[in-house]
């Protein structure tokens, strides 16, 4: 699907969509914890449909209905399961230690750059652990044999999918274990998250920084339903358009106490120079004049693509700098930042693991590819804002990965 955008000028209110981060590590908890479960999610995307498949094709039962999925964890575990993770990447990591936890022989099927997408350190520790897999980049990837508890050691810099995938898995084991991270940890906010929810979940692990102590536990139901936060990586297109409109965005349904790491997103564009203002659940941005900055991409890697567009439309020389885990997403995507901005008019190149954007005050337009990646698409419709001409978007409907309504709410932003 191609969809082309003609330059307006953007207003109004819209509410955050659910977090698919937190939908994950709700959803995988509930399937593995002691009663059933009532999880508060408006809106669901190709992501959270990925893990619920998986966790159904490992025997649980998950119904969603008017924006509720009920969830009867998995009482019985089938002799040979088949789990679809779409080009979810999260579910993938998460999922492939649960698994193994959980004892299942099991095919995963994998589409897009999801075989393509690596899987050391975690592939090793849990061959020591006695897993036993495909060779990487195998589709289907199989595994059998059960993951024992015990002591952890890895490298932290590759992803935090891993750690988290882990911290989800290890309880099941019936075993104290420890997780030692070495070198610097990335993305660690969404460590935090994990921790969090498992915490709701009964699983009162213990944080010592580089270290997390899981003890003999269980997966227990909290009291009442739990509810998906908003999610600030996608309500970051939305603000992000905000500093280009100038009556504003708002965008409503944001946690401002999250763990969030996403949720950064309001002191970059303050950081900017946009007119940013919060209140309570709700945050406002507004166009002001934007300068250049410099920024660390290693704990807000998902923010990067529409942020490069924002430093597309800002006074001076932008400089992101740690970008290099951008080449293992959907896309390459300090690549296809790069290509996107130059397509369209702009000053973008890339420098080992930094990009580096000269900022403009208008650009010219064109078409675009999406690349198949769905930040990459909505990027693209972000930065149509900025453009004297209209502005293509090739292969519109990846957006559905994580954002099925963004232009048709795109769409009545601009009326």
């Amino acid at each position: 699907m191609n969809i082309t955008l003609h330059h307006s000028s953007p207003k109004g209110t819209v509410s955050a969509p659910p977090s698919k981060s937190h939908a994950h590590r709700l959803l995988i908890c509930a399937a593995l914890s002691d009663k059933p479960c009532r999880i508060r999610c408006d809106r669901t995307n190709d992501d959270i449909d990925a893990t619920v498949r998986c966790l159904t094709a490992l025997g649980a039962e998950i119904t969603y209905k008017d924006g509720v999925f009920t969830v009867n964890p998995i009482a019985k575990i089938p002799s040979h399961a088949v789990l679809d993770c779409g080009e979810s990447g999260s579910t993938l990591r998460f999922m492939l230690p649960v698994t193994a936890a959980l004892g299942a022989d099991a095919q995963f099927v994998l589409h897009g750059r999801l075989p393509n997408r690596p899987l050391s350190p975690l592939y090793e520790i849990m061959e020591e652990h006695g897993v036993k897999m495909s060779p990487q980049g195998s589709n289907p990837f199989c595994i059998s044999g059960k993951l024992t508890g015990g002591d952890f050691t890895f490298d932290g810099g590759v992803s935090s999918q891993f750690t988290t995938g882990l911290l989800l898995a290890l309880p099941l084991t019936g075993e104290e274990s420890r997780i030692r991270l070495t070198g610097k940890i990335e993305s660690r906010p969404y460590i935090d998250l994990t921790l969090a929810t498992i915490r709701q979940f009964g699983v009162q692990a213990e944080d010592l920084s580089t270290e997390f102590v899981l003890p003999r536990s269980r997966f227990t139901t909290p009291a009442g339903d739990v509810s998906v936060e908003g999610d600030w990586s996608s309500a970051a297109f939305m603000l992000c358009l905000g500093a280009l409109s100038e009556e504003g965005i708002t965008v409503t349904d944001l946690n401002p106490h999250t763990a969030q790491g996403d949720s950064a997103i309001v002191d970059i564009l303050a950081a900017f120079g946009a007119d940013c203002t919060r209140t309570g659940e709700t945050v406002t941005v507004k166009k002001n004049a934007l300068h250049a900055i410099t920024l660390d991409a290693a704990e807000i890697p998902d923010l990067i693509p529409v942020v490069s567009v924002i430093a597309a439309a800002a006074e001076g020389t932008t400089v992101i700098e740690n970008c290099g885990r951008l080449r293992l997403k959907e896309s390459d995507r300090m690549e296809t930042i790069r290509a996107t901005i130059a397509s369209i008019g702009g000053d973008c190149v890339l420098d080992d693991d930094r990009i580096i954007i000269n900022g403009r005050k208008t650009l010219t337009g064109g078409t675009v590819s999406s690349f198949g990646d769905h930040r990459i698409a909505m990027s693209a419709a972000v930065a149509s804002f900025l453009c004297e001409n209209p502005v293509t978007i090739e292969g519109a409907e990846c957006s559905a990965k994580s954002y099925p309504t963004f232009f048709s709410e795109l769409e009545k932003l601009c009326r």
